[in-house]
Order: structure tokens, then sequence, then C-alpha cells
């Protein structure tokens, strides 16, 4: 007999249920809120000023009574589209010594980039919301579902509009409570919107795609991926 073909989907595999209200919904009743936060150069500082942030970073981590999780995400820096810019300033330029300028210009940018790696970082705090805090029974079914068999779980145990309501209640005051430590250390944080942490797991979990901007370009209303598991063949 033949093998049974191996009906699974790559978002069986993911731990992200909806992308939602701004906020990320896991598939164990959990979600979190994602803050972009600028950088400085902290190594143009003076001593004085360093040691200022210095003291204002630990009064910030030591105020916190929830946790956070700090992510750096670096990507090789993609320097085709300013590349293009500068290849459309020298074919426009009629200056002969300015066409020539920006020519060696031109080199000078692909031998830096050849010769070292050019990364592009980027910084985020994320502030996450426990499924036990939707409560003792709901949290368990939940988390349970995770480890039966897939003939045994239920086809939908996550209540995610629940999750949402509790998750923002319980997030939005810490969101604020962090947001303004650290502007007193002169970083400005943002929250990320739904279409903006699509476009972000987008690009972590498809790293090499070349049409993100193109393909993410467009407010979403409805699912990108349907599950078609509940359809039945007539």
């Amino acid at each position: 007999m033949p093998a049974a073909p191996v009906r699974s989907s790559t978002q069986e595999a993911l731990p992200i249920e909806d992308i939602r209200d701004d906020l990320v919904i896991l598939k164990d009743g959990s979600a979190a809120l994602i803050l972009q936060v600028n950088a400085i150069n902290f190594s143009l500082l003076s001593e004085k000023e360093q040691d200022a942030i210095i003291y204002a970073y630990a009064g910030l981590l030591n105020s916190l009574n929830f946790s956070i999780q700090i992510m750096i995400r670096s990507q090789k820096k993609d320097i085709t589209g300013y590349l293009s810019l500068l290849e459309k300033a020298k074919t426009s330029q009629e200056n002969p010594l300015l066409k020539g300028l920006i020519d060696k210009y031109q080199v000078f940018i692909r031998e830096t980039v050849t010769q070292a790696e050019i990364l592009d970082k980027k910084f985020y705090l994320v502030i996450p919301f426990s499924a036990l805090e939707l409560g003792a029974g709901q949290a368990a079914s939940t988390v349970l579902d995770q480890f039966l068999p897939k003939s045994k779980k239920t086809q939908k145990t996550l209540d995610v509009d629940r999750v949402v309501e509790k998750a923002k209640t319980s997030l939005e005051p810490k969101r604020d409570h962090l947001i303004r430590l650290l502007g007193r250390i002169g970083l400005v944080a943002q929250q990320l919107g739904t279409n903006e942490l699509i476009r972000l797991f987008f690009r972590i979990y498809n790293p090499d795609a070349k049409i993100v901007d193109n393909a993410l370009s467009k407010e979403y209303i409805s699912p990108i991926i349907r599950d078609n598991r509940s359809e039945t063949k007539k």
C-alpha cells in the first residue's frame, strides 16, 4: 500500500496563533507587545554623559516589576537601492567634476561593503503576557492541548478575542511606563502596529525573500493564509 500523504503545514510548526490589535498572540494563550527603540551612539558621549545614561538605565531596570525581553536583530545592509540612487544622480549630472566625484564615491561604497560586512541593527523590547493571567482553567486547557496527539486536539481551544482583551488591559500600562522611563534616557520607543509586526515576522521566517516590501505594502484586514483543515470535501 502506498504511504499516506503527510497533511501538515508550516503554520502548525510556528508558535504564533494570530497577530491582531498590535499584539502577537501565541498558541499557548500567551501574547506579547513589541516596542522598537532607537539607538544612541554611546561612544561619542562624554564620560559624564555615559555615566548618567548607565545610572539611568540601572534605575530603569530596578524600577520594573514585570519582565521584559531585549532583542537585537542584525541584518546585512542591502545597499542596492542606495547605489541605484547614486547611479541616477550621476546620469542626470551635467557637471563632469561632480559626475567624477559621484563615480569615485560609488567605488568607495562598493569597496567598503566588500571589505567589511555592514550590518543594520534594530532594537526591540518585548513585553510578554502570560497565559496564566487568563485564569487557571483556560490556561491549563490551552497549554495541555499543545501536548495532545493531533487526532485528539480540539478544533479551536483558544479564545483569541478574550486573550486580546486581557492582554491589552495588562500590557498597555506596562508599555506606557516603559516608554516614559526610556524617554528619561533619551531613547524613543514606539509600539509596532499589526502590519509592522506582520512585516517583522515575515522577514524573520523568510530571510531570503526579495520582494517583502512589495508583498507587504498593503494594509491587511483578513488572514493572509487561510486554514483549510475545517473544509470538508463534497
